[in-house]
């Protein structure tokens, strides 16, 4: 059996993946869901304090030793994940979900431009039959799917998100980690939308993704299907 650690994405909160957590430990897996550093814990938490959290998040919890860690990143997590293969953990595998996927020297914060992610949500959603210049809103562009207790609870939380400095700091690394990597997109993302992410993770990784139903927050909206993804190659 192996070990998952679950990193949120620009939220930063464990609870995020409490649904798959279940799942997962229901079928005999060791899960460790990580709580990132807020904005308003350390203003100045960047890509390295991330990582950090992470790995001690890992080590905290102690795991089998003998399991192989599968480290599962959402969104933003795609940033700062791939980054605790450089702090002695034993990463056998990466997942990206509905990730963003960096490449070296690129910033969060320039990563929208660079990508063309602006565009591609404009137009997702005017062939969706919506506004493409509608401000962002949470319940349209994330939560349309998932189930409204899950969203009351998600919403009543004190807001959060990541520090500024995690969107300053360029990506560390040389090239992505040489661990295998999959990456999971939810077919009706609105926020990042299918065919946008296939070309960039096509172009910035060299995988094709796999797709199953379901928004950007898949681990609310999609608990059993996002998990029987993950257990496929478990």
């Amino acid at each position: 059996m192996a070990t998952y650690v679950l990193v949120p994405g620009a939220d930063g909160r464990a609870w995020y993946w409490h649904l798959v957590a279940r799942e997962l430990r229901d079928r005999g897996h060791a899960v460790v869901a990580v709580d990132l550093p807020a904005d308003t814990d350390d203003d100045g938490a960047d890509l390295d304090a991330f990582a950090d959290a992470i790995a001690a998040a890992v080590r905290g919890a102690a795991p089998r030793p003998e399991a192989p860690v599968v480290l599962v990143a959402q969104s933003l997590g795609g940033f700062s994940a791939p980054l605790v293969v450089d702090r002695q953990i034993l990463v056998a595998r990466i997942v990206l979900v509905n990730a963003m996927v960096p490449r070296p020297g690129e910033t969060a914060g320039a990563w929208w431009a660079n990508t063309g992610q602006p565009a591609a949500r404009a137009a997702y959603a005017r062939a969706t039959g919506r506004d493409p210049d509608a401000v962002f809103d949470p319940r349209t562009d994330f939560f349309h799917d998932v189930p409204p207790e899950v969203t009351e609870e998600a919403l009543a939380a004190p807001p959060s998100g990541p520090p500024s400095a995690l969107f300053a700091q360029p990506w560390p690394r040389e090239a992505w980690p040489d661990v295998p990597t999959r990456f999971v997109q939810g077919r009706d993302d609105r926020f990042f939308p299918l065919d946008f992410q296939r070309e960039v993770v096509r172009d910035r990784l060299g995988i094709d993704v796999e797709v199953i139903p379901g928004g950007h927050l898949l681990a609310l909206s999609r608990p059993r299907e996002l998990t029987a993804q993950l257990l496929d190659e478990a």
